[in-house]
């Protein structure tokens, strides 16, 4: 691939054009905004010039609402060689472009698992999919010439390929990415009449359930119009599991003791099969997930801190898995949670004390 073609210059568009136009691919930009292709192209994702001939690869990244017709459009103009688009719904895009009676072997509809809960060109990086899964739905009328270019394209993005049928990958979403941001959204609704000494007592247990509800809302209404029914029959599983739950709840506050049982049978239930679900998560670098040991420190908040931890652990030896960061309220501190192997958890907590760092049991 030697010349590429970005019509979309949000969060995805202009991440993708900035890892190919750093990968010595010479990419032009095109929006429907062109402040935004100009902002692109200023942060280095390429031109915001029309091409003067025919590129390689055209990649597609509008709102799903629009796929099918910006598509449509680029594939009768004959800007490209082959045409991919990287909308979060597959099934819908490809029946509409069907419907129109385009011939779709040079086309291959993709879903790159990336995002930020902020959108547009400033929010882009060129790392953006690094090891993340992007999926390809190629059909049996799919060009190879246009299968290899996808899988070109992910690997300049270093991107893992995922081969999926389009409708199965409309399923998934709806389970792993459109109900949580749903779920996440409904609890921090919780929140916005809330007592402020009630919202002063968040910990890090509600910053992780409500991150993804900084969402852009009006993205996300689109996102959700595209694929309206696998979601709605994952929520129906979750409402049905609310009802129960509610149900043992009240039990659990009853003078009968046959509900009391029923109920604390009924939670127990659920949360063992979170812990059954949660399991099944994937751990770093896609390998099966490891239980690893935390070591909680308490830094304070100012330059250098974190850096001095990673070093400490560094020299002695130790790699750390994950971090996270708990902030204490209305104080200049926090914990930081280091997540690493348990046989290293020993090494780790004695060299930092050794270096003068409070450990937190």
């Amino acid at each position: 691939m030697r010349t590429a073609l970005v019509i979309g210059t949000g969060l995805v568009g202009t991440s993708a054009a900035l890892a190919l136009a750093g990968r010595g691919v010479h990419v032009h930009l095109a929006d429907h905004d062109p402040g935004s292709a100009r902002t692109a192209a200023a942060l280095g994702a390429g031109t915001d010039e029309a091409p003067e001939g025919t590129v390689d690869l055209a990649v597609i990244a509008v709102p799903p609402a629009h796929t099918a017709h910006v598509l449509a459009t680029a594939m009768r103009d004959g800007v490209a060689r082959g045409y991919l688009d990287v909308a979060s719904v597959k099934g819908g895009p490809r029946r509409e472009l069907e419907a129109l009676g385009l011939d779709l072997a040079a086309y291959i509809g993709t879903h790159p698992m990336a995002g930020k809960e902020r959108s547009g060109p400033l929010a882009a990086t060129a790392d953006l999919f690094e090891g993340r899964p992007w999926v390809l739905t190629p059909t049996r009328d799919t060009d190879t010439e246009v299968l290899n270019l996808a899988l070109e394209l992910v690997a300049l993005c270093r991107a893992v390929p995922v081969v999926m049928d389009a409708d199965a990958h409309d399923r998934a979403v709806a389970l792993v990415s459109h109900t949580p941001q749903l779920i996440s959204s409904m609890v921090a609704a919780r929140l916005e009449e809330a007592d402020e000494t009630a919202v002063r007592l968040c910990g890090q247990g509600i910053r992780d359930v409500t991150r993804i509800a900084a969402s852009d809302p009006r993205m996300w209404v689109e996102i959700l119009s595209a694929n309206p029914g696998p979601v709605a029959d994952v929520l129906a599983g979750v409402a049905a599991d609310l009802e129960e739950t509610v149900a043992a709840l009240r039990g659990l506050g009853s003078a009968d003791e046959g509900k009391r049982s029923a109920g604390t049978h009924t939670i127990e239930d659920v949360l063992r099969r979170g812990n059954a679900g949660r399991v099944r998560v994937p751990g770093k670098h896609g390998a099966a997930p490891t239980a690893y040991e935390t070591v909680a420190v308490l830094i304070g908040d100012k330059p250098g801190e974190l850096a001095a931890i990673f070093a400490d652990a560094g020299r002695a030896g130790v790699n750390i898995e994950d971090v996270r960061i708990e902030h204490a309220t209305g104080q200049q501190a926090g914990l930081v949670q280091i997540m690493v192997e348990p046989s290293a958890a020993p090494v780790l907590e004695a060299a930092l004390r050794e270096r003068g760092w409070s450990i937190r049991g």
